[in-house]
Parts: C-alpha cells; structure tokens; sequence
C-alpha cells in the first residue's frame, strides 16, 4: 500500500508511490507478475558458490564471513536513500574487507526477476514501489529466507534484547504467510489516513470531522473559500484505502477486513462497505474532489493539496517526506484517523490503519544470507532507527527510537495519532497477500472507477467482489487466511 509510500510506506506499507501503467491496470493482469510467477516455478539453480559461515561471536552473533561480498538493493522511493546508505557503511566498518554492492532502483521487479530466474539475486532487497514483486508469490515459491535467525539474534546496540523484543507490535506477525516463518521484515513503520495542513482547517474555523455529515459540512464550507475538500493519487487509486478500510472496520468491526483479506464469498458486500462508498461516492456526486484529480499521479496530487488547492488527502507518513520541497513551512501537517458514518459505528473514533511498510527480504538463493540479515540487525537497531526517523520524518519497526529527537509536525501528529487509537489500530492483509488484487483490480478499476464516477457503489462492489471471487478460485495463486 503503504507506503508504503518510500510506497510505504512504507506503507504499509505498503509499494505505493510509483506509477502503474494505465494499460496494464485496466488489463486487470500485469504481465511482468505473471512472468514472474511462471519463472520463480522454474528457478532453483544456486547461481553460484554460498558464502561459507562465519565464526560466530558476541559482535558477530549471525556468523558472517568477513571477506564475503554484500550486496543491497533498495527501492528508491519518497524515504530516498541516505539513511540505507548510513546502515551500510557501519557494516563496512564492522567488516573493513567487504565492500558492500548498494544501489538503489525503482523498477525492482523488472531489475531482479532475471536474476531471481538464475538463481542469482541479490543478499537484501527492499520490496517496494509500484514495481515490488508480489511477495505471496516469493513465499509459495519458496524464494525468500527464513528471517527466524535475525529475530532471535543479539538486538545491535543492545545484546541484552533479541532484535524480535525490540520491534513493534505486529511487525513481526505481517512478515508470516502461515505458520511460523517470517519471510519478510518491514522497516518502515506507516500510518495511513486522512492528511490535512490545520492550519487550513483553523482558517475555516472547524475541528478535523468525526461523523460523515460532518465531513461533508466541512467540504462545502470550504468550497465556499474556493477550496477542494478533496484530492488523491488518481493514476494510484489504491491510495484510496488508506483511509476506507479503516473506515470500513470502524462502520461494521475489523471482522469486515478480515473476511476481505481472507477473499471470502460476499465480503465485500457487507453493509459497512456499501456505507463507506454510498459516503465516498458523495463527495464525487456533490463535487468535493478537486476537478482533475482522477488524472492525478502522487506526487502530482500531493502537491495540489500542499498548495491549499485540496483540505484533505488519504496517504501515508512518508508524504511528509515526499512532499517535504513543496509542503509550506506554516502548513501544520496533521493526519486523523478517518471519519466514520455515525454513533452506530462499532469502533471509535480514532480507529486508524498502521502497519509496517517497507518490505525488506532476504533470497534464499543469496549467496550471503547472514550478511543481508547482518545488515537489517544493524539498520533495526536503536542508532539506526533514530537515524531514519531524524532524516525522514517516518516511525521505523523498532519501539521506540524517537527519545531525543524534535518531532517534525506530520511525525508528531503521527505519533499522536497512535496513541489516541490504542487498540483500535487495524492492519489490512490483502495489500501484501494479494498484491495485483490490491492495486489493479480493486484499487484502478473498481475504487478509480467509481471515485472518477464511472460506476455507482453498487456497481464497483459487484466488480470487486467477481475480482475477489476469481482470485479465490484461481489456483495458480497461493492463498492465506487469518488464524
């Protein structure tokens, strides 16, 4: 998602922030993924020697050889590079005989599936962008290494810890497909919701809205200040969830997304989704969407909305990153939690979406697994975190890691709105399960389509829950369930 976001996210998430060709999404089937599946099926070559084990000690706890090249790939997204970078000279410096191999790159899927087809991919990825290869395929085909050894290895900085005490809640459940495994561990720790300078919403002499009706008070008085109520990533409509799902959990309980995640028959036409479009679709209908948005690329609607064009946007904490060039220094960057429908709502206000983003990985083919995981123990300790959290403005998946640090205004609202959610915070499975579900079928053509107008609510949750049904029924897909 996302966010992925950086996606994303992080965000959570997650890859998010790139372009998807219009003609692959409407084609509803990306053919580089499907490529991609049919090739991890026939990979299996060892591309090469391993690197023999290490002597394993207190300041080597993984066991990495000391003359074994590392090589890095991240995803060069709204989070940029300089903090991975960072990560990677102190691994230098630990072993001053390697010379790490780091670039950065957002076509991953396109620059590593060759070399995931010769068995010869890189020791760490960082799975992000519109190109991130779909990680339930990595897991079904066996593609990716058992992250188990990192997470019960000596936390760096602190060896009193292992690296799995010091992360946050739910980071590492997201990294297993089923079982006990853990495939992938996300850096980046996203919040998604609505996104608004207060600063505006001061000027209009309003509070961020709880209630629908609310919401839409807000909008027409800022339509009256010649103002858009809203904008979005419109070339990347599975923005779009950043703020729905939670308020689809929120209007009807986290028992909705669960049974969307879990592709179930007639998920999707649960009553507290058809609330949240019938809501949504009204924005369009009565022209709170900034005119042209559904032509939109991110970076495009993010700086419509950083410009005071547009009062609100659904997105992640890397916009604040991303957007950092254009956002104004009074703007006041803040994000809530989405507005519900009513006081029927199941959950409270303040139900938000946060979950890890920035999917990092380890091949199992690499030819230096303890060094990709050597390099992630580094990047996941306290040093490190505070490092990424100083230059990016984004929470990372170590609790904690913001002692000492000035909290620029997104990032403290972020912070803020975490605490004020408590428990109420959900982690919706489908955008890192399913990940071409996620984005071109739900996200391009139902959600795009109906927030452009060119199909009612009714319509777009038909359309997604056929997609929904397809890829439940599709046994080319490997498919996960909550447990």
């Amino acid at each position: 998602m996302g966010s992925t976001s950086a996606d994303s996210n992080g965000t959570p998430g997650v890859g998010r922030r790139d372009l998807i060709k219009r003609s692959t999404a409407l084609g509803l089937i990306s053919v580089p993924t499907m490529s991609f599946l049919s090739a991890c099926a026939s990979s299996g070559g060892d591309g090469g020697e391993k690197a023999e084990a290490g002597e394993k000690t207190a300041k080597n706890p993984l066991g990495v050889n000391n003359t074994a090249p590392m090589e890095f790939v991240l995803f060069d997204g709204g989070f940029g590079k300089e903090y991975a970078q960072d990560a990677v000279r102190i691994y230098e410096k630990n072993f001053p005989k390697v010379k790490v191999k780091f670039s950065a790159t957002q076509k991953i899927q396109s620059t590593l599936q060759p070399r995931f087809n010769q068995g010869t991919p890189p020791d760490l990825i960082d799975n992000s962008g519109a190109e991130q290869m779909d990680m339930g395929v990595l897991v079904g085909k066996n593609q990716l290494a058992d992250l188990t050894p990192l997470l019960d290895a000596p936390s760096y900085g602190d060896p009193a810890k292992k690296v799995r005490d010091t992360l946050r809640p739910g980071i590492v459940e997201m990294g297993q497909f089923d079982g006990e495994k853990v495939w992938i561990l996300y850096y980046a720790y996203t919040v998604y919701g609505v996104w608004y300078s207060q600063k505006a919403l001061n000027a209009l002499d309003e509070q961020y809205p709880e209630t629908w009706d609310q919401m839409l008070a807000v909008c027409e008085k800022a339509r009256k200040k010649g103002m858009a109520g809203w904008t979005y990533s419109g070339k990347h409509p599975y923005y779009i969830p950043f703020s729905l799902y939670p308020m689809m959990a929120k209007v009807g309980g986290v028992e909705v997304l669960d049974a969307i995640d879990n592709l179930e028959p007639n998920a999707w036409k649960h009553p507290a989704v058809k609330a949240c479009f019938d809501a949504y679709y009204e924005l369009f209908r009565k022209g709170y969407i900034l005119k042209g948005t559904p032509g939109l690329d991110h970076i495009q609607s993010q700086t419509a909305w950083a410009q005071g064009k547009a009062l609100f946007i659904p997105n992640g904490s890397w916009v604040e990153n991303e957007s950092a060039n254009v956002i104004p220094k009074d703007f006041d960057l803040a994000v809530s939690a989405p507005t519900g429908i009513d006081s029927s709502d199941k959950l409270p206000f303040g139900t938000i979406w946060a979950s890890g983003g920035e999917p990092f990985v380890v091949p199992a083919n690499a030819k230096n697994t303890a060094g990709g995981m050597e390099q992630l123990r580094i990047m996941l300790g306290e040093a490190s975190s505070k490092n990424f959290t100083s230059k990016v403005k984004s929470l990372t998946a170590y609790d904690g890691g913001t002692d000492g640090i000035s909290l620029t205004p997104g990032l403290k609202s972020a912070v803020g709105a975490l605490d004020k959610a408590g428990e109420n915070i959900v982690n919706p499975r489908i955008q890192d399960w399913y990940v071409q579900l996620e984005k071109e079928r739900i996200g391009v053509a139902g959600l795009g389509e109906m927030m452009a107008g060119r199909l009612t609510p009714a319509e777009a949750i038909k359309k997604i829950q056929q997609f929904a049904d397809e890829a439940a029924k599709d046994s080319s897909i490997k498919h996960y369930k909550h447990q």
